[in-house]
Parts: C-alpha cells; structure tokens; sequence
C-alpha cells in the first residue's frame, strides 16, 4: 500500500465584506504666489538735529538817553522814520513811552527831555521862548541828517515848540511833517487865556491830575514844571515869516477845555505843504504815560499815506497852496 502524504488541514475561507475605497495618495500642491502688498509712500523724516544750536530772540531793547535831552523810550535803529515828540507844559518826555512801543518797528520815538523836571530837574530852563527854540534846534539838529526821514509830534506847549525848531532848522535838516495837537496857530498863540492860567487849574484841565493825586510831591513836580513853561510860554512873540515846506496836520481832541475851538484851520497859513485839521476823540492831551495816543494816524502819515478819516476836512486855500508848493514839499 503506497503511503499516503499527510495533507495540511485546511484553514476555511471566511467570507470578507469589502472596505471603503483606498484613498489616492496625498500630494503636496503648489501653494499659489502671495499677492503684492500695497505700497506706501516713503515716509520723509525730518533731518537730524544740527549740533549748532539755535539764537534765542533778541530781548526787546532797554530805552536809553541821547545826550541831555532825548529819550528814546523803544530804540529802533533800523528805523525808516525819527518821530520827535515834544510835551505838553510841565510834561516829560516819558509821556510819550506808550506811543514808541505802538509805533515800532516802522518809527523810532526820540522824546524831548525839557530842563528843570524829572531827570533834568537841576538843569536851568532858557530864560525865555526864542532861547528855548534856538537851544532845542541846535541840539537837534546833528540827528536830522540830510536823507533820512524824521517827523515831529507836539501837543499843546510843545506843538508851539515843535513848530518854532522846525523852523528855525537849516532847510536841509527840517522835518518832512509836523503834527500839532491842542494848540492854537502861532498867529492866535500870544491871544490865548492859557497863559493866565493857575498850574494847579492847568493840571485840572490836562487830565493829569488823577494821575499824580495820590502822591504829594509827585503833584508838587508836576505844578512847578507847569509853572516853568507857562512863564516860558508867556514870553512868546509871533513874527510874520515864510511858511514851512513841510506837512502840517493840526490836531483837537473833541473834549479839549482848553481850546475855545476845535477849528485850528489857522494853522494852514503857516506851512505851503500839505494840510489837514482832524478832530479825535479824547481831551487836551492825546498822548500820556498811559495812553499813546493817535496811533493809526501817525502810522497812515508816516508810512506816506494821507489819513483816511471822516472826520477830517482840508482847508480851501490850502488846497491851493498845495498845488503851487515847489519841489521841497513832502509827497504826503
């Protein structure tokens, strides 16, 4: 019997239930390309600091004094324009410091110091109004150089000054304006009731009586400096003489109890220049220590312009005069 070759058992076949379909291979796509970012304008920076440092502003110049008798309230030496004020009687010239520092830059205020007050109350005033002119003129007279522009600007006491130097000044030398404010015109000058005046009555109708009231002696300076010029004052004489080339504007404050009137068309007569009377608002005195006084119309006279104001009215016969006057006249 041939032997039979033991067969391995076999394992039974389990039927398999079919799987989920066999997932395609993962592939790695290409990610698309980033989008541009919007550009921004370069940002412009400010240079770097420079190692030089900056000048501070120049502080505001100190007033000073010219010789004996100017005061220069706010210095200004670039300056287009000199304006010399002249005070009222018994004043000083730091009544015109609040009138300096409204006038600059464009104009320099040179203040006359009269003698006997303030810081010159140990200098002797002239014996009389002709001594008073011709000293004033002669000191004034090196800081008006021939081509560089000056005007003057006197109330009351001192408009009649200012008018007078004025005049006596050599041709060459003589302001291209004089501005007069509460004063009659020289002719009517000597007819005036002032003169006769207490000082005590006189500081009363200035205005200036408030201001120094509270001091005695402050009230004691003012009355003999007062009594100084109206002695100085009382010994005026006008003499007929040819009228000035120069601009002329006559002022009246529209409170003035000093003046009988505020009509000071008078004062056309005495210049061949152009002329002007304007009526402000205010009393006798325009400018003081604590006023400045007509500002905007010495700025419109001073820059050349002539005042626009409707207040004002130009004389006929000046208006003649005006157009006869020579070549020395002002454009105004």
């Amino acid at each position: 019997m041939t032997p039979t070759t033991p067969t391995t058992p076999t394992t039974p076949t389990t039927p398999t239930t079919p799987g989920p379909a066999a997932r395609p291979p993962l592939v790695a796509r290409p990610r698309p390309a980033a989008a541009p970012l919007p550009t921004t304008p370069a940002v412009r920076r400010a240079p770097a600091a420079t190692t030089t440092p900056v000048a501070a502003p120049l502080p505001a110049a100190r007033p000073r004094i010219e010789g004996d008798w100017f005061l220069l309230p706010a210095p200004r030496p670039a300056a287009a324009v000199r304006l010399f004020c002249f005070p009222h009687a018994g004043g000083d010239a730091t009544a015109f410091t609040p009138l300096a520092r409204a006038l600059a830059p464009a104009t320099e205020v040179w203040a006359l110091r009269p003698p006997a007050r303030g810081g010159r109350s140990r200098d002797p005033m002239p014996a009389d109004f002709a001594a008073l002119t011709a000293e004033v003129a002669r000191e004034i007279a090196p800081h008006l150089a021939p081509g560089r522009r000056a005007a003057f600007y006197g109330q009351s006491f001192g408009a009649l000054l200012a008018y007078e130097v004025a005049r006596a000044l050599p041709a060459d030398r003589r302001p291209e304006l004089v501005v007069v404010a509460g004063a009659p015109s020289p002719a009517e000058w000597t007819e005036r009731e002032s003169k006769d005046l207490d000082a005590a009555e006189l500081l009363r109708l200035t205005g200036l009586e408030e201001l120094v009231s509270a001091d005695p002696e402050l009230v004691e300076l003012a009355l003999g400096g007062i009594r100084t010029d109206l002695a100085v004052s009382a010994t005026y004489r006008h003499h007929p003489h040819p009228p000035l080339a120069s601009a002329l504007y006559a002022l009246a404050g529209a409170e003035d109890p000093m003046l009988a009137t505020t009509d000071l068309s008078g004062w056309a007569a005495h210049t061949r220049g152009a002329f002007d009377q304007l009526v402000l608002p205010g009393g006798h005195l325009l400018a003081t220590v604590d006023r400045p006084g007509p500002v905007d119309l010495l700025n419109s006279l001073l820059s050349g312009r002539a005042a626009a104001d409707p207040t004002s009215s130009t004389a006929t016969a000046t208006a003649s005069a005006s157009a006869t006057a020579t070549e020395e006249q002002p454009s105004w």
